[in-house]
């Protein structure tokens, strides 16, 4: 994977008035990431890089792909897991191929708020609306939408290119994820090519796929946390570094175990023909947000504040990895999941 170290210019647009030694500024993060991912998408290109498809028979290696980047950057990873489950999902549906160069991402985040309406015109389809946490906004260059239609939730593909797709500047505020670059984006008559029927999008079995996909990133991302952990174990023996590190390994051993069992069911069954595909993606993810969410805890009882204030990229890790966490919607899903669990005729 590319390396890239040389900043782009710094953008006017956006205001970037944090100390600029904090390594914090959330536009020259949200450009060094964008670069970054152009790399990595040049290499998917190339083919130096490979994210095979959910259940063709390597989802291991993909999920291996995607904890390997999260490892080095949460940021960039959600933008490359997005471009690889946009991949996935236009050869589930029969979408148009990706082209060489094309940056994809997935919008289809739909929180309380005006959202995208569909419409069929003589033309052809138009969406019209803002779409919210939009990953990669000013560097994916289309996108899968999720827009409501006359009959129903349907998915599109679009160009972001154009005065019809446009960032709402100040819609991302945020420190951790700051480089993902995840603004609301307004959309305004914008042509768009529909994939898939009505509600395709989550019913088709990758949805799911799609899912564990996300929470291998996490995985990786606990990875990365955990390092002042080890460094401060192996210079020197103390049984209360020594216990919090033990408690992190086995969890995250576990992790790593079952996500190599999920890739191996997915493999096995990937149509979801079993209908097991929504308990499993619910059961990894809650018990993989758990890990991570232990690790965040261990390492700062371990290590202290140090970490946080004298090692910019540990607390980048830190901050990046507690936003991204949140994309798991808690109790909610828990709920989900008890539910499957104590009355699964009711969910079929």
């Amino acid at each position: 994977m590319h390396e890239v170290t040389t900043p782009l210019p710094a953008d006017p647009t956006e205001p970037d008035d944090l100390d600029e030694d904090s390594g914090l500024r959330p536009g020259a993060a949200r450009q060094e990431v964008a670069q970054r991912f152009a790399a990595v998408v040049s290499d998917i290109d190339s083919g130096a890089l490979e994210f095979p498809l959910p259940g063709s028979g390597r989802t291991s290696q993909r999920f291996a792909a995607l904890r390997s980047v999260a490892r080095q950057d949460l940021c960039l990873a959600r933008l490359v897991e997005g471009h690889a489950d946009a991949t996935a999902i236009l050869a589930e549906l029969a979408g148009p191929e990706p082209g060489p160069a094309e940056r994809w991402g997935v919008w289809a985040a739909e929180p309380p708020g005006e959202g995208v309406t569909a419409t069929r015109t003589e033309a052809g389809w138009r969406l019209e609306g803002v779409k919210q946490y939009c990953s990669g906004a000013h560097s994916c260059t289309h996108a899968l939408v999720t827009a409501n239609a006359e009959d129903g939730r349907r998915l599109f593909a679009i160009s972001t290119d154009g005065p019809g797709c446009r960032p709402v500047r100040g819609t991302w505020q945020a420190i951790g994820m700051a480089g993902s670059d995840t603004p609301d984006v307004r959309i305004t008559d914008l042509p768009a090519v529909p994939v898939g029927g009505v509600e395709a999008y989550v019913r088709r079995p990758g949805f799911q796929h799609g899912g564990i996909g996300v929470a291998a990133c996490w995985y990786g991302g606990a990875l990365a946390v955990t390092e002042p952990l080890r460094s401060a174990a192996q210079r020197g023996a103390d049984p209360h570094t020594d216990a919090h590190l033990g408690a992190v390994d086995m969890q995250l051993h576990a992790a790593g175990a079952l996500l190599d069992q999920a890739a191996a069911e997915i493999d096995e069954d990937p149509l979801d023909n079993s209908g097991g595909a929504r308990l499993r993606s619910l059961r990894v993810r809650a018990f993989i947000e758990e890990v991570c969410s232990a690790a965040l805890s261990h390492v700062g009882r371990a290590t202290g504040a140090a970490p946080l204030c004298h090692d910019l990229r540990h607390a980048r890790n830190v901050a990046d990895l507690s936003v991204y966490l949140r994309q798991h919607h808690a109790e909610h899903n828990l709920a989900e999941l008890g539910g499957l669990v104590a009355r699964p005729e009711d969910h079929r």
